[in-house]
């Protein structure tokens, strides 16, 4: 991940300064770059939900995973050109979104299976009454999200480019609701039935001064975010010196 991650910072930094000739080549080193990436980052999550096991299967598990998570990238990238961009090229972000959809439609499923498969415990925090009540808005939630997405995906681009920014919005919904899927799975552990919390925490004492930098700076991220993204709101246009 750590080489993928370099790569794709250098070349995106030296495709600007190259010749035209040469950035082409610049491109496909920053699609290759970004790839590895997400694939390292989906075979780490596969590795993590079942538990660091290194049989045969587990390692199969991890490396569906590991597309399913490049998927789901492709997936917020392509609703992002949706929101940005207008003509040909949001068309076709619209045609990528729709089998990205299906491909993290996908990886969500196969989570899901493999993770209540692979523990008791997790199992039994989601199928035991009344976990399966208090789980449910979850799962309910997520499909209604997907759906809506779909839909809205079919309908666009509207007149006026109305409800372009719905399908990103309703992509980082999604996320937030998986990743509480997970939270809820895992907890009390760090790693799954092997490693609690409270054994992985650190001293008290750092974890008092992580606190007051997480209160300071947290905000900051927070309102920098919010500020780029105003800044910045609106549609892609040629870049231009005047």
């Amino acid at each position: 991940m750590l080489i993928g991650l370099i790569f794709r910072g250098i070349a995106f930094d030296f495709r600007s300064k190259a010749q035209e000739r040469l950035r082409p080549y610049w491109d496909k080193a920053f699609f290759l770059g970004s790839l590895v990436t997400a694939l390292a980052q989906g075979y780490m999550l596969g590795s993590y939900i079942i538990g660091f096991k290194s049989s045969l299967g587990a390692i199969f598990f991890s490396i569906l995973v590991s597309f399913g998570v490049a998927i789901g990238y492709c997936l917020i990238g392509a609703n992002w050109l949706i929101m940005k961009t207008e003509g040909r090229l949001q068309k076709q972000s619209i045609a990528w979104a729709k089998v990205c959809l299906l491909g993290a439609i996908f990886c969500i499923f196969l989570v899901s299976v493999a993770t209540p498969a692979t523990s008791l415990r997790i199992f039994q925090k989601w199928f035991e009454y009344p976990n399966i009540i208090f789980l449910s808005p979850i799962p309910i939630i997520t499909a209604s999200l997907v759906l809506m997405m779909w839909v809205y995906l079919r309908r666009l681009p509207m007149v006026n480019d109305k409800f372009c920014w719905i399908p990103f919005s309703l992509t980082i919904a999604i996320a937030v609701l998986c990743f509480i899927g997970l939270a809820y799975s895992f907890f009390p552990f760090i790693v799954p039935d092997q490693l609690l919390i409270i054994q992985a925490a650190a001293a008290t004492s750092s974890l008092k001064i992580i606190l007051v930098g997480a209160l300071i700076v947290l905000p900051i991220l927070i309102g920098y975010t919010f500020l780029s993204y105003k800044i910045f709101h609106g549609k892609a246009s040629s870049l231009r010196y005047d």
